[in-house]
């Protein structure tokens, strides 16, 4: 009788042993949880009654988009950066990716696609709100 037995033919906790078997279940399990809170994690948060994006700048609308559609493209959004959704982002609840005219992709807060100002230099400016009487702070 052959002494080799192939390892998929014995019993995990043989081949590692108990204590390696609970650091692989562990392993697997904080693995599976980071990526689960990654895939949750919101494109923007609250601050002082606004939303803002991860770099604490503030986030703003503009009236003449329409539901899921940006109508700030070109000059526009050298002005209007829009917060952009990267390829392997999740939207939930209120939050949706838009596709914008150039084929890249943006985030939108209840339908409303969102952007910065570059006029706005520091966290919690809100120099962009009515500006042209068409861009407003995004509030949740």
């Amino acid at each position: 009788m052959n002494a080799f037995r192939p390892l998929h033919a014995q019993v995990p906790s043989r081949v590692v042993g108990a204590r390696g078997l609970r650091t692989l279940a562990l392993a697997v399990a904080l693995a599976a949880s980071a990526g689960i809170a990654s895939a949750q994690q919101a494109p923007a948060m609250v601050k002082d009654g606004a939303l803002v994006g991860h770099n604490q700048m503030t986030l703003y609308t503009f009236d003449k988009d329409s539901d899921g559609k940006s109508a700030c493209n070109g000059p526009c959004a050298k002005n209007w950066p829009p917060l952009m959704a990267k390829a392997d982002d999740i939207a939930s609840g209120d939050w949706s990716i838009i596709t914008r005219d150039d084929g890249t992709k943006q985030w939108a807060y209840k339908g409303k696609p969102l952007y910065f100002w570059v006029k706005d230099t520091k966290a919690g400016e809100r120099t962009g709100d009515g500006v042209n009487n068409v861009w407003h702070t995004a509030k949740p």
